[in-house]
């Protein structure tokens, strides 16, 4: 699975977009997957079970989440999107994010061994929370994720380019 080609194919990069409730920044992060079929509709409500259950979990950095739930939770294909907000909304823990890359994993070992290292690798460039915000294109997002492609964590990868 290779994010910038999940995001082109899934037409599922959407920015400053507006949420008032953790709740509606995740359903506006998972709609792009659900609209191009890579997940059902189940998905959104199991990701909201998951937060509820064991908090926000997913937010990997200040700012930023990856919301997600299992594989059997309604996901059809391997798929990212990518949303940011024009305010950052406030999760359970108090934490406000204001970027969302939501994920579709049909594994666990794709989730840990090819999803993951992609998200990091593209929160590893230098601000790169604050330049997503930023950005006004699909084109500026996927010009950072072409930044990553010297990234340590991608070492060994084939991404199918």
């Amino acid at each position: 699975m290779n994010l910038k080609q999940a995001l082109i194919e899934n037409n599922s990069i959407r920015l400053g977009l507006n949420a008032t409730t953790w709740q509606e920044a995740v359903k506006l992060s998972i709609d792009p997957l659900i609209e191009s079929g890579a997940v059902l509709p189940e998905y959104y409500d199991a990701v909201i079970a998951s937060t509820e259950e064991y908090g926000p979990y997913y937010i990997l950095m200040p700012g930023m989440a990856m919301p997600h739930a299992r594989p059997e939770a309604g996901v059809q294909r391997d798929s990212f999107s990518l949303v940011t907000l024009t305010e950052p909304v406030t999760f359970s823990d108090g934490k406000e994010v204001s970027v969302l890359i939501a994920l579709a994993a049909t594994s666990s070992q794709i989730h840990a061994s090819v999803a993951i290292p992609q998200v990091v690798a593209l929160l590893e460039i230098e601000n790169a929370v604050s330049r997503l915000e930023q950005a006004t294109t699909a084109e500026e997002v996927l010009a950072m994720i072409d930044e990553t492609k010297d990234s340590p964590y991608l070492a060994g990868f084939d991404l199918g380019e």
